[in-house]
């Protein structure tokens, strides 16, 4: 065996073909990676990984390898030393596995040059190192096995024929149908949904190993292959006519394979070699698609002409939808691109706004000139005649192009999860909306109000029962889960703060969203551009501070803040410009914990800071603060729309980050306490079970625009573009509070897109399209002068 290995290795290697053959394999993938302009560039697309190399590779591979293996069976037959092959004390097997690994030692001297691309990569990455190398491992490992299953198919093909042509067009013929003919059959539906047949193909199984996922089901299916193929091939050299027990045999082989791949289907181990588990989904998100027991059915509108960032989302995209698609059979899921046909491009884009799925607007660069283009980063899920919009860009002020995808490709397990929760998990919590001390009317809260009732039963609650029926007033409170109270204005009394308090001390949540300043932009409009700030007393002050925060009558003015649109000019001449204004901060979020993980920046409107208190018996943490430059205006004071002409000067911005958002989790001490109480109840408690509150020091981050007497989007800007994160965090805090932070966990997931330096790439383009285009290929001649010198040496 050892023989025929080094005789297949040494007359491949002393004939020009050979060298011909790996010249053009490298020269093929150091143009289409390096130089030529295309989806498969590598310094074009941007990314620090060779996902384009693992893309590429095996359709190329098509043709060497079989260019490799055509002359291993069909050369001997028509030089007549097959005959003689066969007289040699070894088995057929011998001989084929002689040839067969012989083969694939040539295909792996071939792809040995395209280590230059890792070294490529892991030098241009930003920063340098940036590569993801158990990803690339795992894909390394995923192309020799395909290489070696082409190898096992060539060598099979090169015994029907003693043309070596011949055999060349056979094994490509076969490899092309393994690895994409049974994906293509399966676009017929022959046989239902019942049988996949995709299953069947390479492609199938090299997909997720490509990707550094390796999975025993994949490599039993390849094994399998070569198996398959190398045992053939031997009874295929034989000299004696195959009788109809052999045949039956041959039968039994495949069969008895095609069992063993159907038999592990369901007892497998999965190894995911990326540095962030970025393909293994978390049982959560498992979970919302375990019992579809109907066609949940996915639109992706991500299909068209894209730049390499949204292709990048595309795929990861896909991916993902594979990874559930695996759990459970019925996901379906299909990329469609609304705005191709010019004829119905205007209706589609126009319905998609209607149904809230707005565009996003990219420019595209194509020889030397920017236009611009629309996109529908959006998903729409399908079940049971339900439907459910779910977002695939994660848009942040501020943020590059690269920025943004990275933080779109970590928000997707999040974004898909949540909304086939939507679609597959009844509703169980209940909330309650508190009314009757002056909170926002319904439609300031439209917009967020839309969004939980997909996920939970919500009410109204009025306290107005409480002085006359305290008891039966506690009793339905409890049985809500969690309680809001969205910028209340009138004071509460002490029977309303004390079974509040009592709703508390029975494991009630609560979200509160109130402040200490009388002070609104809509009043600053409305009133000739001056208002007077002054002290809201909601009667709250001991409520809070007895439960470990304090609400300061101050306002927080801070130079990283949102803009106000405001009328420049006079009369015709006057325009509505974005102008800076202090009092609308914008606050960042706490990364380290999992309401406020990759959330964009908060908006909040003449917002109060928060105290936190000593409490050991309570875990306090800060969700969101303003920036650094900030200072504290007290009050009263006038505040005036003139300050917008005004430079602020940084040096009296002093105080620092300042607490907008307060989380405080723990067993909470009564408010009453050893107090008298306004009355007496029943099973009356000094100290709570575990909860959770939140205090939000402005009540306008829930509240939403109102146009035309429609709510418009919360956190959306109509006049600069620009969404804030409201939105998300109000949910995500709703979420958390309601213990329904599986889901939410996910977003502390950290998947980070590794990206090339685009800075090194402009300075030195030409040296590294020099190193992997052509020392390749100089390394090939080298290996080829030493082999044939040494050769001519050893038999001169």
């Amino acid at each position: 065996m050892l023989a025929i290995l080094k005789k297949e290795i040494t007359s491949f290697f002393a004939s020009p073909v050979g060298y011909l053959v790996i010249a053009i394999f490298l020269l093929l993938n150091g143009l289409f990676l390096w130089l030529f302009k295309g989806e498969f560039n590598i310094l074009d697309n941007g990314f620090a990984d060779l996902n384009s190399f693992f893309t590429l590779a095996p359709w190329i591979l098509i043709f060497l390898v079989p260019a490799v293996t055509m002359r291993s069976f069909s050369d001997e037959k028509k030089q007549g030393t097959l005959e003689l092959l066969l007289t040699k004390p070894v088995s057929h097997l011998q001989i084929v596995l002689g040839k067969y690994v012989g083969a694939l030692v040539l295909i792996l001297i071939a792809l040995l040059p395209t280590l230059l691309y890792v070294y490529s990569i892991y030098k241009l990455g930003s920063p340098e190192g940036n590569l993801d190398l158990g990803s690339i491992t795992g894909s390394y490992f995923g192309l020799l096995l395909m290489a070696a299953t082409y190898t096992a198919i060539g060598i099979f093909s090169s015994t029907l024929s003693d043309n070596q042509i011949v055999a060349f067009i056979i094994a490509v013929f076969i490899c092309f149908f393994f690895y994409f003919g049974f994906e293509g059959l399966a676009n017929f539906n022959l046989f239902g949904d019942t049988v996949r047949l995709e299953k069947l193909g390479m492609d199938y199984h090299y997909k997720s190993i490509s990707r550094g996922v390796i999975d025993t089901r994949d490599l039993l299916y390849f094994i399998s292959v070569i198996v398959l193929f190398v045992i053939i091939t031997a009874r295929r050299i034989g000299t004696k006519a195959i009788d109809k027990k052999e045949w039956l045999h041959l039968l039994v082989l495949p069969l008895g394979l095609l069992v063993l791949n159907l038999f592990t289907q369901s007892i497998y181990k999965r190894f995911d070699l990326t540095q962030d588990q970025r393909y293994t989904l978390s049982k959560a998100a498992l979970n919302t698609v375990e019992n579809v027991d109907s066609p949940l059915i996915i639109d992706v509108f991500l299909e068209g002409d894209f730049p390499s960032e949204f292709r990048r989302l595309k795929t990861e995209t896909k991916q993902l939808l594979e990874e559930f698609a695996l759990q459970n059979n019925n996901v379906k899921f299909s990329f469609i691109n609304p705005i191709e046909n010019e004829t119905s491009r205007d209706q589609n884009i126009q319905q998609l706004v209607q149904r809230g799925l707005q565009p996003f607007q990219l420019t595209v660069k194509e020889n030397g000139k920017s236009s611009q283009e629309l996109i529908f980063p959006w998903a729409l899920a399908s079940y049971n005649e339900q439907t459910v919009k779910i977002p695939l860009i994660k848009n942040s002020i501020g943020v590059t192009d690269q920025e943004r995808i990275n933080n779109s490709v970590q928000h997707l397990e999040y974004a898909f999860a949540e909304g086939f929760k939507k679609l597959t998990t009844e509703k169980s919590k209940k909330i309650a909306i508190l009314k009757g001390n002056g909170e926002l009317n319904d439609i300031y809260i439209a917009d967020f109000l839309t969004s939980i009732k997909e996920h939970y039963n919500i009410a109204p609650f009025t306290m107005d029962s409480v002085a006359n029926h305290p008891q039966k007033t506690l009793e339905q409170l409890k049985g809500f889960d969690l309680i809001i109270a969205a910028k209340p204005t009138i004071p509460f009394t002490e029977e309303e703060k004390y079974v509040l308090d009592q709703y508390t001390m029975n494991g009630g949540k609560s979200l509160w969203l109130t402040e200490s300043v009388i002070m609104d932009k809509d009043s600053l409009l409305n009133d000739s551009g001056r208002a007077i700030a002054v002290i809201r007393d909601l009667n709250l002050n001991d409520f809070f501070f007895k439960y470990g925060v304090r609400i300061n009558p101050v306002l927080v003015n801070d130079m990283y803040s949102a803009p106000i649109t405001l009328a420049i000019g006079e009369g015709s001449d006057a325009q509505f410009q974005p102008i800076q204004w202090q009092y609308s901060p914008l606050a960042a979020s706490n990364p380290n914990h999992a309401i406020t993980n990759n959330l964009n920046l908060v908006k909040f409107d003449f917002a109060s800071q928060i105290d936190t208190l000593k409490n050991d018996d309570i875990s306090k943490t800060v969700l969101l603060r303003s920036s650094q430059l900030t200072k504290l205006d007290g009050v009263p004071r006038e505040i005036s729309l003139d300050i917008v002409t005004q430079e602020p000067d940084p040096k009296t911005y002093t105080k620092g980050l300042q607490p907008l958002a307060v989380l405080l989790e723990g067993e909470f001490t009564s408010v009453y306490n050893n107090r008298v109480k306004p009355f007496n109840l029943s099973n009356d408690r000094t100290k709570s079970y575990a909860t959770k509150i939140i205090v939000i020091a402005d009540g306008d981050v829930i509240k939403n625009d109102v146009v035309r007497n429609k709510p418009q989007q919360l956190g959306f800007d109509r006049w600069t573009g620009e969404s804030f994160g409201n939105k998300e965090f109000l949910e995500n805090t709703v979420n958390y509070l309601l213990d329904d932070n599986k889901l939410i966990d996910i977003r502390t997931k950290e998947i980070a897109i590794a990206f090339l330096d685009s800075k090194k790439i402009e300075a030195q383009k030409t040296k590294w399209q020099f190193i992997n285009i052509a020392l390749p290929l100089l390394l090939l001649g080298i290996f080829g002068f030493v082999f044939n010198y040494l050769r001519r040496k050893k038999y001169a």
